[in-house]
């Protein structure tokens, strides 16, 4: 007996061996044929990453698992991913896997799918990308299949369906289901349960959105038939309840159906239950009266000539609700409306919501609609008359509003539109009337900064649509407004996705921009300068939905520090850009002017922006404005008027005010009466320890005139005139937004100002146009503007007019002793003929001396040439003579150097 143990637990051990062993022996071989027999049998390329086998996880049976199943498409939806699936597993008899699979089909006990994902498409051609399977041949008798599965499901996992060719679109996400089901080739039934998600859309027209639905349904199955039976079904729509019976065929060509539905109860909490769970919590505890029904039948052919008649019928009467530990009830409901097909032709198919009417205290609603053409152009006729005290919504209906409203809203409407004449702005085809009041509404989210108060508007509607808006007066923070106007696509604006638009004036006392923007995104890091968005912030966003012209009167508008004073002009809003025209306000004494666009398309603002100032006071300006500090660091010195036009672009930082790293542009400055403070300014300090020549308090810069760019934190300076006293002054060069500069100013200073010793030789040369002599002394000046570096070369400068000045002494003198000679040497020559005349020597070295030339006709005058001969030897010898007696014994030196 020992040994009959020993030798069974051998053969355990080694069936065990074997059954761990084979499926990695051939893992790689089962992988292969897989891919190649979907390949083979789909027109579509089939992948994953790996295949598992398994004798053990399903003992007796083999498992086999797929995963990172991708199927994607071919022609005509090439590259396009069909499903994919996180894994797939087959449950079978080790048997099926030694199936010739071309002669007999494999049977499945079960399968798994988790997380998948199936995307089916029909494009406009009406090509259907789920057709993958290729077709069999005709030729060759049909195999026969057979499913045995006793169970399968299918994991958290989605369906995506749209049909270009009827705008349909359904969505399914969070997909539960699991199934039993013997099928043969000729009997099946299918029993199932699922939940999911769903969402319709039709048309651009959303239905269902985001639904949950349920569904316990036995269906019968003739496969030969292609017919399918609903036996036992219940399905639910959120909480609401739905019992449905009838029968699907799918013909050759079409599809045949007669289904009919009912909820099985009467009451009106029911319909409540039809409501996103979200807003009916405490949905068993809610107290109701009266009744609700809902029915209808969907019958017919269903191809694409027609569609099936429908008749959904939904009616409640004189119902009413109250939620627990809500003070409000809604009673005096009444519903009556019908869903109707009678022809098939889908443009046939139409709403008539007959009867909507409720009450909320003594607040009445009521309305009635009628809209046809669901899948086409869609036409709509509606009333609506009533008082809405919005503060009572919250407290009638569970609903938890992430928003401050209140106010009471009366509205009596009566409206005939077509949405193609909404979208078209077709006003001519909108055909409304009637009127709206607001009184005391206010409202908040999240995203505002402030709650907005609406203490009172008057909307009255013309028959094309049009809203003229008679009064309008509100608040928001510390800032108020009034407006009139008309907009021009309500209707546009609430029914579809049009921004609205219109013209409006708008008028004002104060307006705080800090009103208007998000109290986050004035959270600056103490003492960081704001460079761009910080993370995590949400920007300020021109809204989308704007498309109007605002002419804008304010007496005041506070932004930052800075308050502007009779504020006019237009804002032009389209596309989340705002374009300010002919904006004017007083500020800082002058006038301001205004133009270009602010953009908040992307996510960081940007901007464009010809600013032109008049006469504004610089203390003030400067003191005031970062961009001014920036610009020209030195204007903190200055006291007077300026005038200047700036353009620039860049980007907005959180506080919607410039990125000044960001800022391109340029600027011309004209100052106008000026006064200097040379205390405030290190640079003028440093200059005028440097020059001591020139007082800068006592520099007059009227009419000073500098051109600028700007770009990449740096500001160059085109170079510009203006004077002290008698001296010129140019200057140039550029600064960066971080007080770095490097600038040059020329002085040009006439010779007298340059010392004693300049001033000593330019009076004994005595000549005007030495007295005009002038000298550029450069400047530079470098560092910072709180702790600047000048340098100057006026002390080389002095040192070469000094040199300067004593060569034209030396060279006055020697000239003047030239000219003495030469008068005196024309005086004896001068003869006594009218004829004779001087001339001075081209050729001589020194133009400056003259020689003496005797006239071609006195040449044989040789009693006047014997004269002339005899004094000129006469003055010779006495100066000579005179030379010689004055001459000491031993001569000094004499350089050129020591002429005074």
């Amino acid at each position: 007996m020992k040994k009959f143990f020993k030798i069974l637990g051998i053969i355990i051990l080694a069936v065990v061996l074997i059954a761990a062993i084979v499926p990695y022996a051939f893992q790689s071989q089962i992988q292969e044929s897989v891919k190649r027999y979907l390949n083979s049998n789909l027109n579509a390329k089939v992948d994953f990453s790996d295949v598992n086998l398994s004798f053990f996880r399903s003992f007796p049976r083999a498992q086999v698992d797929v995963y990172d199943l991708i199927i994607t498409n071919q022609a005509p939806f090439e590259g396009e991913t069909l499903a994919t699936a996180n894994s797939v597993s087959f449950n079978m008899s080790i048997k099926e896997l030694f199936k010739n699979t071309e002669e007999e089909a494999m049977v499945v006990n079960s399968i798994t799918v988790d997380e998948a994902l199936l995307t089916l498409k029909i494009d406009a051609n009406g090509n259907e990308n789920f057709d993958i399977v290729k077709p069999q041949d005709s030729t060759k008798p049909a195999k026969n299949f057979a499913f045995d599965i006793k169970q399968y499901e299918i994991n958290n996992s989605a369906l995506n369906y749209l049909d270009q060719t009827t705008g349909f679109q359904m969505q399914v996400t969070e997909l539960d289901h699991t199934g039993r089901a013997r099928i043969t080739s000729e009997i099946s039934q299918l029993d199932t349960e699922s939940k999911a998600n769903l969402s319709l859309e039709i048309d651009s027209t959303s239905y269902l959105e985001n639904t949950k639905v349920r569904l316990s349904a036995l269906i019968d199955m003739d496969l030969d038939e292609q017919k399918y039976t609903f036996l036992e079904n219940t399905g639910y729509i959120n909480q609401l309840p739905l019992e449905f019976e009838g029968y699907f065929q799918q013909l050759e060509d079409s599809q045949e159906m007669d289904i009919a539905f009912k909820n099985p109860e009467s009451s009106f909490k029911s319909f409540l239950g039809i409501l996103p769970e979200a807003y009916s919590k405490n949905f068993d505890k809610v107290e109701t009266t009266g009744d609700f029904v809902m029915n209808g039948r969907i019958y017919g052919e269903n191809s694409e000539a027609r569609i099936p008649n429908i008749d959904i019928q939904v009616n409640s009467n004189n119902a009413s609700f109250k939620y627990p530990n809500l003070p409000k009830s809604v009673s005096d409901i009444i519903i009556d409306m019908q869903i109707l097909n009678s022809t098939g032709n889908v443009d046939d198919t139409y709403v008539n919501l007959e009867t909507f009417n409720f009450r909320i205290d003594q607040d009445q609603f009521r309305s009635s609609a009628v809209i046809r053409e669901l899948n086409k152009n869609m036409k709509v006729n509606a009333q609506i008359e009533g008082t809405v005290n919005l503060a009572n919504i919250s407290k009638a209906y569970p609903i938890e509003m992430d928003q401050q409203l209140s106010g009471i809203l009366k509205g009596n409407i009566n409206t005939n539109f077509d949405m193609d004449a909404v979208e078209n702005n077709a006003y001519q085809r909108i055909n409304s009337s009637g009127n709206v009041t607001i009184r005391d509404m206010v409202f908040s989210a999240p995203s505002m900064p402030q709650p907005v108060q609406i203490n009172s508007a008057d909307m009255v509607l013309s028959p094309a649509g049009n809203v003229s808006l008679n009064n309008f007066k509100g608040q928001t923070g510390k800032s108020d407004f009034s407006a009139s106007g008309t907009i021009n696509n309500l209707i546009g604006f609430i029914l579809s996705d049009k921004g609205l638009q219109g013209n409006f004036n708008l008028n004002s006392s104060n307006i705080h921009i800090d009103d208007f923007m998000d109290s986050s995104s004035k959270e600056v890091s103490s003492g960081e300068k704001s460079t761009g968005q910080s993370a995590g912030t949400e920007p300020m966003k021109i809204p989308d939905f704007l498309n109007c012209n605002i002419n804008i009167s304010a007496q005041n508008v506070h932004y930052d520090n800075l308050v502007l004073n009779d504020v006019k002009g237009t804002v032009v809003i389209r596309d989340q850009q705002a374009s300010l025209q002919n904006v004017t306000s007083t500020l800082f004494d002058g006038i301001l002017a205004l133009k270009g666009d602010v953009s908040t398309q992307t996510d960081i603002p940007v901007f464009n922006i010809d600013l032109a100032a008049d006469s504004f006071s610089l203390s003030k300006s400067f003191n005031n404005l970062e961009l001014l500090q920036q610009l020209a660091p030195i204007a903190n010195a200055l006291n007077g008027k300026l005038n200047t036009t700036i353009s620039l672009s860049g980007s907005l930082n959180e506080e919607f005010s410039p990125n000044l790293q960001s800022l391109r542009g340029s600027a011309f400055a004209e100052l106008l009466t000026t006064a200097i403070d040379p205390q405030k300014s290190p640079v003028l300090n440093q200059l005028g320890g440097a020059l001591n020549f020139i007082d800068f308090s006592k520099l007059d810069l009227k009419d000073l005139k500098a051109n600028l760019d700007f770009s990449d934190g740096l500001v160059r300076v085109k170079p510009f005139n203006f004077k002290y006293q008698d001296i010129e002054i140019v200057v140039s060069g550029n600064h960066s937004f971080d007080n770095n500069m490097e600038y040059t100013a020329i002085f040009n200073v006439p010779a007298k100002y340059l010392g004693s010793e300049v001033n000593r030789l330019i009076g004994k040369i005595n000549d005007n146009e030495v007295n005009k002599i002038v000298i550029p002394v450069a400047a530079k000046i470098t560092g910072s503007f709180s702790s600047p570096k000048v340098t100057t070369d006026l002390s080389s400068g002095v040192a070469n007019l000094t040199k300067q000045l004593i060569e034209i002494e030396k060279q006055k003198l020697l000239n003047s002793g030239r000219d003495k000679i030469t008068e005196l040497l024309g005086g004896i020559a001068k003869p006594k003929s009218p004829v004779q005349t001087k001339e001075v020597d081209s050729t001589s070295k020194d133009s400056t001396v003259p020689v003496i030339k005797t006239p071609s006709i006195i040449k044989n005058d040789t009693v006047i040439t014997k004269k002339v001969d005899e004094k000129l030897k006469d003055v010779l010898g006495g100066l000579i003579k005179k030379r010689k007696e004055t001459k000491p014994e031993t001569p000094p030196e004499k350089t050129p150097d020591s002429i005074n």
